[in-house]
Order: C-alpha cells, then sequence, then structure tokens
C-alpha cells in the first residue's frame, strides 16, 4: 500500500508500546477549559496561532456572559473584541466566531453539529478543529494533526510525512485502536511538554529507548 512508504522507523509493535507507555503517564485532557461543546468549538477556534493558556484567559470572562450562540451573536464584533484581545489575530477571529454563531443558529438550531461537512462550513473551522470537536465532543476516532502531534509523529519515528494530511493518514492506520480516542491528546502533551520544538528533554523521555530520534539530547548540566 502506498500509505506503507509513510511510515517511519517504528515497528508496529514499537508504535504500540509506544502509545501504551504514552498511556500510563500522559491524562489525556484539553490544556482548554470548556463546560460543553459549543464552548469547546470556540475556544478551538481561537486557539489558533496562541497559547492554550491565552485563549483559557479569554473565554474564562467570555463564557461568563457569553453562554450561547445566541449571546454571541448578540455582543456583534465590536462586543466580542474585549473579551479576546489577549488572542493572537483575535480581529478575524472575532468575525469568524460570531459568523459561525449565526451559522449556528440558522443551520442547526443553535447546536454544534456532529458533522464533518458541517463544521468545516463554518467560518474558521478547518480540518484540525473539526477533528478536536469530532473526538473530544462525540467521540468519533479522528486524530486532529496540529505542529506538536505533526513533529512527534516525526521525530518518534512513527510516520515519514511532509504535511498534516499525510501525518493524520499514518497515525490513522498505526495507531491500535484502544487508544485512538486519546492519541491526539497523547501525543500533544508529549510535545507540548516533553518533547518541544527547539530542545526535546529526551533525559526525562518515558518513551525515550523507542524513540528513532537522534542524537538524543542530554541532561542539562
Amino acid at each position: 500500500m502506498a500509505i506503507k512508504k509513510l511510515y517511519g522507523k517504528l515497528t508496529d509493535a514499537e508504535v504500540a508500546s509506544l502509545y501504551r507507555i504514552l498511556s500510563k503517564h500522559i491524562t489525556p485532557k484539553s490544556d482548554l477549559v470548556y463546560h460543553n461543546d459549543f464552548e469547546l468549538l470556540v475556544a478551538v477556534v481561537l486557539s489558533a496561532h496562541t497559547t492554550d493558556r491565552a485563549v483559557n484567559d479569554a473565554t474564562q470572562r467570555l463564557f461568563l456572559f457569553a453562554k450561547t450562540p445566541r449571546d454571541i451573536v448578540d455582543l456583534g464584533v465590536s462586543g466580542l473584541i474585549p473579551y479576546i484581545k489577549n488572542v493572537g489575530l483575535y480581529n478575524g477571529k472575532s468575525k469568524n466566531v460570531v459568523e459561525l454563531c449565526r451559522m449556528l443558529i440558522e443551520r442547526h438550531a443553535g447546536k454544534v453539529p456532529n458533522d464533518r461537512d458541517a463544521l468545516e462550513a463554518l467560518p474558521g473551522v478547518g480540518r484540525k478543529t473539526a477533528n478536536v470537536v469530532l473526538n473530544v465532543a462525540f467521540g468519533h476516532p479522528t486524530i486532529a494533526v496540529d505542529t506538536h502531534i505533526f513533529r512527534v509523529a516525526n521525530r518518534t519515528g512513527v510516520a515519514r510525512t511532509k504535511n498534516p494530511e499525510q501525518t493524520e493518514e499514518v497515525l490513522l492506520e498505526r495507531t491500535p485502536k484502544r487508544y485512538v480516542h486519546n492519541a491526539h491528546h497523547y501525543l500533544i502533551l508529549h510535545g507540548r511538554y516533553t518533547c518541544i520544538a527547539r530542545k526535546p528533554q529526551c533525559w526525562r523521555c518515558p518513551i525515550n529507548k523507542i524513540c528513532k530520534f537522534e542524537p538524543k539530547t542530554p541532561a542539562p548540566v
């Protein structure tokens, strides 16, 4: 199969061991703070090109006063901006979130749709965001690939890919079924806190012996 050309150096048994070990060290929970499907969708849209901490600071205030799509539509762009001004690209995101909420009301009775095409038709929602919502809110066996997951998949040897779409395809093919639901969280949290971009913390990595990254980063003096 052509997809096997995108496999990294890890064997299938090693991939299974990687997930088994990560599952013992990582609690599969988003760093974003939300209380329902709607808040999750808004938070993920806001999280593009910015930190989860910045999003949480914004939504902590926003969700006190805007709990539904109608609340945000009533705020309007000018009313939403003060809540999310600490979030990167807030001007464009404020327009997307307001229009997204308008479409939720008009097309989905104010509910977040459990459907990829419907989600991706919403402003500010691409494949990655749709995958997060489908997986976390509705339990779909999807894996959203961001920069952390792309890096971890290729650095460890699970994949040998050039873009997120290829990476998603390989991860869905190589991840054992028991780990697919939480794979996104295992990989993103490992990449965010251990297998960091500039200098991975190999000396304290639980999958150090499996990972194909070389040379391993030594502990700081």
